[in-house]
């Protein structure tokens, strides 16, 4: 199960690796690296990213050298980790039990509402 959502900082773009990345008109590594980013909350994976999925993200093998090389990837066997995937994101697991809770909390909200339109009648 995927997260509808993902953490993306707001100074992202002054990270040393990204600008060593656009200072080198390297655009479409820039761009696979915030879509790895969406796809692997979407998806699932931990932030895992397969050699099949790379058109997913508008990559090409050439995109995930460069991310690797400026270590905002490293190499998996079948694919890539995004690095600090696990210090940023929010696991699959998190996000689930938040959710339960949630859920819970909106039943219990609904439920003394129910029961106070009881007993105003």
């Amino acid at each position: 199960m995927g997260l509808p959502w993902v953490r993306l900082d707001s100074t992202f773009h002054h990270n040393p690796k990204v600008v060593e990345l656009v200072s080198a008109n390297k655009w479409r590594a820039v761009c696979a690296y915030v879509a790895s980013i969406a796809h692997a909350g979407a998806h699932g994976t931990d932030g895992y990213i397969t050699e099949a999925s790379l058109f997913l993200i508008h990559a090409t093998r050439r995109e995930a050298n460069e991310l690797v090389a400026a270590g905002l990837w490293h190499a998996s066997p079948g694919g890539w980790d995004i690095n600090g995937w696990d210090e940023f994101q929010v696991s699959d697991e998190a996000a689930r039990r938040r959710r339960e809770r949630a859920q819970k909390g909106g039943l219990a909200r609904a439920a003394k509402a129910a029961q106070k339109g009881l007993r105003s009648v």
